[in-house]
């Protein structure tokens, strides 16, 4: 069943965060993931506003994970902790 990998960001250092964007990005295509949404207008209803917000969509929750889990991810996120606020979830969906 495919899966949504959903953050919601504060970025609190660009320059360090540009560079985990840099690394993510090719991490998380390489683990089959494709982004819907980078970024861009959001409405915030509820709960704490983070302004940078992304969705990829991955095969399947496990999928996801392994991609989390990857060197290559951590090598990437590396540069995001210490430069950002985050709250990341996967979500199974079904279509």
């Amino acid at each position: 069943m495919p899966a949504l990998w959903i953050a919601h960001v504060t970025v609190t250092d660009a320059d360090s965060y540009a560079k985990y964007a840099e690394l993510a990005g090719p991490a998380i295509a390489q683990h089959g993931g494709t982004f819907i949404a980078r970024g861009g207008r959001f409405v915030q209803l509820e709960g704490r506003e983070r302004p940078r917000n992304v969705v990829a969509k991955f095969a399947s929750v496990e999928a996801a994970e392994a991609c989390y889990n990857s060197a290559e991810y951590q090598a990437a996120l590396d540069h995001a902790r210490g430069a950002s606020e985050r709250e990341l979830v996967i979500v199974d969906i079904s279509e």
